[in-house]
């Protein structure tokens, strides 16, 4: 087809007017039609995806290769230490783009909002997929701003494996932690970068330093730097001992040499390298037995001989077991360290099927998938990103959707690349896909081939998992873990135009809730307003502009307020009585108890009962308590505000003959609330 298409722009140039048929242009409308949905246009791209040169890969092996040659990875950092920039080499050096972009510029592949090319910074994560050296690795750039951290959340959820990238002149800095945190718990393999090494006061010692203190991880450093600052000029590769240099006079840091470290040209260097190639052995020995004992038995005299390829299969390892990191470095702005960074990725990150899921067992090889993410497009509708864990996907695919207890029809599956999608015709386990026309489908969603097909690995779970797996119901058991949705930090109104625009306002805040689940939409009672609340500033501020950008609306926003939280410091013991007299029926009440603080982060309070309490305590009498407690804490006695990290012991509870819960459930809250007043040492936070 493509021969055929450049045949026909060649004879266009030759002749001035070409007289064909009718027929014959209606086939060549159709021709160039179907390639439209093939070939990405807009963008700068090195050649269709499955093309290198003039030759022409089989389709299957550029969509769905071997899963054992398949990497999910993200990049993951702080706010502006270069994870877009490092993004935007990899892509080029993997042959995806021709020229490099800049974030400056606002024309890199993964920053394609508007808003995120004005600001410089990435506000949702992209997904793009490439190949280097043989193996297909699906990549997804997440923002690094705290605002936007759900958007990590939920791509961490569905990858395999992280480059944690780091500024090598301030080390692990605020949302590192918090990043980093967030891989921990979803048990993700690393492997840190050091960027910006060229950046005056870069400090590979240091960066290492933080990594070691502040993630309480075990770096292992597979390369040293050469120079630093603005002296940068290349790295040494550890494991091989050799120097990479990259061609100071090369634009694009193609070009580089790799040369043994010899004695006669290297003295200093090489012993520097051996002693830290010998501390890495060392290192890796004491966390991996079997690799201990290769070296304690055939290299123990000398670690020179050791070869690399069991050097790095040893790192793999631990890698995997997520006992240790290992820590590359480089400038991604200068053009340095990437390709190595990518050869890491493959080497030393897991493969799908080296990914411990105990739910696939279940499936037998069906259909399995969990929606991560949520977009809309204006002649598409709503894409869902897709992470297939078992079976195969394919265009015009009734798939069933268990949150939703629903049965959907894929119309169309793409591949992505940023904001430009490849039709394919089917895509396998281990790999992210696009999917369009599911209309009901949103973020956490677990998807199967049919309803019949969940409830037979339901049925297996129970059987083969036993009472561990055992929940509620049949759906329950199968559905796969979603993506915790934080509470809003900030709020404020928004108001339309007009009251005849208020329909088309809810309009785009219900399907930006779908693509946000972080921005959450209430009605004020009182007012009637419709009330923004969102996770920071910023984020609200990108709300409106979308809202004004993408489905033109000028809305006007009210004052920006803070969703502060309140919580104790100290314990405090208290005791009331409520004894009212209503009609002829007497209502008395009083209780003990103890408001104080615990150390677990807990939005609802934490309830105990003295043994003397629970014993004969009736049903109807705890759930009253319960009610007085929550009602309590609703309000904090200095903002207002939802109090919250508190523990709540009842030691002590008298009941008069006939009273009523209403009554029971208001001395608690009032003793509560004695207990919040005379504790003064209350303090307010931000619930982040």
């Amino acid at each position: 087809m493509l021969s055929n298409l450049r045949k026909f722009v060649v004879s266009h140039k030759k002749t001035p007017i070409l007289h064909v048929n009718n027929m014959c242009c209606s086939k060549m409308r159709a021709s160039l039609q179907r390639l439209k949905s093939h070939v990405p246009l807009g963008r700068n791209y090195s050649s269709l995806p499955g093309l290198i040169g003039n030759d022409i890969k089989s389709l299957h092996s550029v969509i769905n290769p071997p899963i054992a040659k398949i990497r999910n990875i993200g990049i993951m950092a702080h706010i502006d230490a270069g994870k877009t920039t490092t993004t935007e080499r990899i892509l080029y050096y993997s042959g995806y783009t021709r020229s490099l972009g800049d974030v400056d510029d606002g024309d890199t592949v993964t920053d394609f909002m508007a808003q995120e090319r004005e600001r410089g910074i990435t506000i949702q994560s992209a997904a793009v997929t490439f190949d280097w050296k043989g193996y297909r690795v699906n990549l997804i750039d997440t923002p690094g701003h705290v605002d936007f951290t759900l958007e990590v959340e939920r791509c961490l959820r569905v990858l395999d494996g992280a480059v944690a990238v780091f500024d090598a002149s301030a080390g692990v800095e605020a949302q590192t932690l918090t990043v980093w945190r967030q891989a921990d718990k979803h048990k993700i393999p690393r492997i840190c970068f050091l960027n910006k090494m060229d950046k005056t006061g870069a400090s590979f010692k240091y960066a290492v330093e933080s990594i070691r203190e502040k993630l309480k991880a075990k770096p292992l450093l597979l390369q040293l730097p050469l120079g630093e600052g603005k002296a940068f000029k290349g790295v040494v590769d550890v494991v091989n001992k050799e120097k990479l240099l990259w061609n100071p006079n090369s634009d694009d840091g193609k070009d580089f040499v790799r040369n043994p470290l010899l004695e006669m040209s290297d003295p200093e260097l090489l012993k520097e390298t051996t002693e830290a190639r010998n501390a890495l052995i060392e290192q890796v020995a004491d966390l991996d037995d079997e690799f201990a004992d290769l070296v304690l038995g055939e290299f123990s005299e000398n670690f020179d001989l050791l070869p690399a390829e069991k050097l790095q299969t040893a790192i793999r390892r631990v890698t995997l077991a997520q006992t240790a990191v290992p820590v590359l470095c480089g400038s991604a702005l200068k053009n340095k360290g990437v390709q190595p960074l990518l050869d890491a990725v493959t080497v030393y990150l897991p493969s799908p099927e080296e990914r411990n899921y105990e739910f696939l067992p279940w499936y037998k090889g069906d259909l399995c998938a969990l929606a991560f993410k949520v977009l809309h497009d204006k002649q598409r509708g709503p894409l869902v990103f897709m992470r297939i864990y078992s079976g195969m996907i394919k265009p015009q695919l009734a798939i069933y959707n268990i949150n939703g207890n629903c049965t959907e029809r894929i119309s169309r599956l793409l591949l992505p690349f940023a904001d430009q999608h490849i039709e394919i015709p089917s895509l396998t386990a281990g790999n992210i896909a696009l999917t369009v026309g599911l209309k009901h489908t949103a973020t956490g969603d677990t998807i199967a081939s049919s309803k019949s097909s969940a409830l037979a690995a339901a049925r297996r779970a129970e059987t083969e998992g036993g009472k561990k797996h055992r929940r509620n119901n049949e759906a329950e058991r199968l559905l796969l873990a979603g993506v915790e949705i934080p509470e809003p930090v900030f709020f404020c109104t928004i108001e339309p135009p007009s009251v005849a625009k208020q329909s088309d306002l809810d309009y785009a805040l219900k399907c930006l809730q779908r693509e946000d689940p972080s921005l959450k939409v209430k009605l004020d009672a009182d007012s009637g307003q419709t009330v923004l609340c969102g996770m920071g500033e910023l984020h609200i501020e990108i709300i409106h502009d979308r809202i004004k950008r993408e489905y033109g609306l000028e809305t006007y926003l009210g004052p920006l307020q803070v969703a502060y939280r309140e919580t104790i410091l100290n314990a405090v013991c208290a005791t009331d009585t409520l004894d009212r007299t209503l009609g002829d029926k007497r209502h008395l009440v009083t209780v003990e108890l103890e408001v104080k603080p615990v150390e677990t982060a807990s939005v609802m309070p934490v309830i105990e009962y003295a043994g003397s309490v629970s014993e004969d305590l009736p049903t109807a009498s705890q759930e009253a308590i319960e009610n007085g407690i929550h009602s309590a804490c609703l309000q904090g006695p200095l903002l207002g505000s939802p109090v919250q990290d508190v523990a709540v012991a009842v030691h002590s509870l008298i009941i008069h003959p006939g009273t009523s819960t209403t009554m029971i459930s208001a001395c608690v809250s009032r003793c509560i609330q004695k207990c919040c007043s005379w504790n003064f040492l209350y303090y307010v936070e931000w619930k982040w």
